[in-house]
């Protein structure tokens, strides 16, 4: 019947080149009504490359949200005076930063560790921040992590409800609430119902310096109502930050001092602005500022940090990326295993239809348009395989916190905990770069396994596989 077909074609249209895409479209399309077993080809393709998509993004969606994370809680940039060392005159620098052409906004923190006391036999280690909330809502994503302020006009304040003088703070949700053992999810309506306006106590410390430069350690309280409570999706911070008026931590710490020490400011750089060119700019600011206001050494002056968020996470988004890599590496040789499959269905087809290509041999094809036609059959395999992978893969990543959650439904089985794995939700977006790399290799792999048996079609002798026929 092909023996016909084929003869047709060649005598009809006056082609005498099976090379011709009409043709090769013709036995494709033939080969894959005919041969099924080619769809298995199809679906290891399909599934290597949903495999590696979803594992590619869900690492890249960790990193970017681990790193957005910082900027969401400190901003762009953070100048953060040596360990043990604060600064004083800090409005005078925010000034000088918002009047630059690189900086949107600065705000100040003085930042301490201490002791939370929420209730009886409640107590945990946490770090206390002294801020202005109007001005760090301005330099970070304060008021979209507050629970109760969240949809309120204007800027957050830590004035609490009902209680028009009270010193109030902000607390991570973490601190005051156990999420759910199945869902993972924490009761805000109920957390904020019990906690807000309940008294609790920071119990922190500072060091009294003496004219000979010794020191001895200091107990310090620092009580306040909590006013709103934090969610910000990252189970570290909502576990271990505690949010009070800066001043109040001045006067608390500092009593003695006139001026207004902090330790770090944030800053938030205007949209467009490299991080790391404004990074050099603020350094130069902070040496005139540090000598001329501060009359700071060129040591302590230079001992600064001044670093972008990303640069603060570097190390360990370093690690991700190496985790990211061999896990990678280790599905890529499992996914090798395309390669042999296809060499294996299309060496059977090969050897199945020797006959048809004995015919377009003598129908006059030469023997790279014979090869080209396995090839190119075994590129469409590849194509066909990796663009179902990309929608499978594209399908299960931006639906795999549903996927989860069905699992731990019907089996019991938690495979996402916020406090092992830092965030409540699973990031889901696809890694799109990543996709029409992984995509670009599955169909090389497709091709290298068709390879062979191309190969192996274009040497066939018409005359001896027609001499008998």
């Amino acid at each position: 019947m092909l023996k016909i077909e084929a003869q047709s074609w060649c005598d009809k249209s006056g082609w005498r080149d099976s090379g011709s895409l009409m043709l090769k479209l013709f036995f494709w399309l033939r080969y894959l009504c005919k041969r099924r077993i080619v769809f298995l080809s199809v679906a290891a393709v399909a599934l290597s490359v949903s495999l590696l998509i979803v594992v590619a993004s869900l690492f890249t969606g960790f990193i970017a949200a681990f790193e957005r994370s910082a900027v969401d809680a400190i901003g762009d940039i953070i100048l953060a005076a040596p360990s043990g060392v604060t600064f004083d005159k800090y409005p005078e620098l925010v000034k000088r930063l918002e009047q630059t052409n690189i900086v949107e906004a600065a705000t100040a923190t003085l930042s301490c560790e201490g002791l939370l006391h929420v209730g009886k036999g409640n107590v945990r280690g946490v770090t206390v921040w002294g801020i202005e909330p109007g001005p760090r809502a301005r330099v970070t994503k304060l008021k979209d992590a507050l629970i109760r302020q969240k949809q309120m006009p204007g800027e957050p304040s830590f004035e609490v409800p009902g209680m028009p003088g009270k010193v109030g703070g902000f607390v991570g949700i973490g601190m005051v609430a156990d999420p759910n053992e199945r869902t993972d999810e924490y009761d805000q309506k109920a957390a904020l119902e019990s906690m807000v306006g309940q008294q609790v106590l920071v119990t922190t410390g500072t060091m009294s310096q003496f004219l000979d430069g010794a020191g001895e350690p200091k107990r310090v309280l620092v009580p306040f109502s909590i006013s709103d409570i934090v969610f910000t999706g990252v189970y570290q911070l909502d576990e271990s930050l505690v949010y009070v008026p800066i001043k109040t931590l001045q006067e608390a710490l500092y009593p003695d001092e006139k001026g207004s020490p902090a330790t770090s400011v944030n800053i938030r750089l205007r949209p467009s602005v490299d991080p790391e060119m404004a990074v050099v700019q603020i350094r130069g600011l902070w040496r005139v500022f540090a000598e001329e206001e501060l009359g700071w050494t060129t040591y302590l002056t230079g001992a600064t940090r001044i670093q972008t968020a990303q640069e603060m996470q570097h190390q360990y988004v370093v690690e991700i990326r190496k985790q990211m890599g061999v896990l990678l590496l280790v599905f890529g040789v499992i996914s090798f295993s395309v390669v042999v499959l296809v060499f294996c269905i299309f060496y059977m087809i090969v050897r199945l239809k020797r006959k048809d290509v004995a015919i377009m041999k003598s129908c006059g094809a030469s023997s790279a348009a014979v090869a080209w036609i396995f090839l190119g059959f075994g590129i469409t395999v590849g194509i066909m395989g990796a663009g179902l992978g990309a929608v499978l893969g594209y399908l299960i990543t931006v639906n795999i916190n549903t996927i989860e959650g069905w699992i731990r439904a019907t089996f019991g089985l938690k495979l996402w905990q916020s406090s092992v794995y830092m965030f409540a939700r699973i990031p889901n977006v696809v890694d799109w770069e990543w996709a029409l790399i992984l995509v670009g290799l599955s169909i090389a792999a497709a091709a290298t396994g068709a390879l062979m048996p191309a190969a192996l079609a274009a040497r066939t002798r018409p005359v001896e596989v027609l001499r008998y026929e």
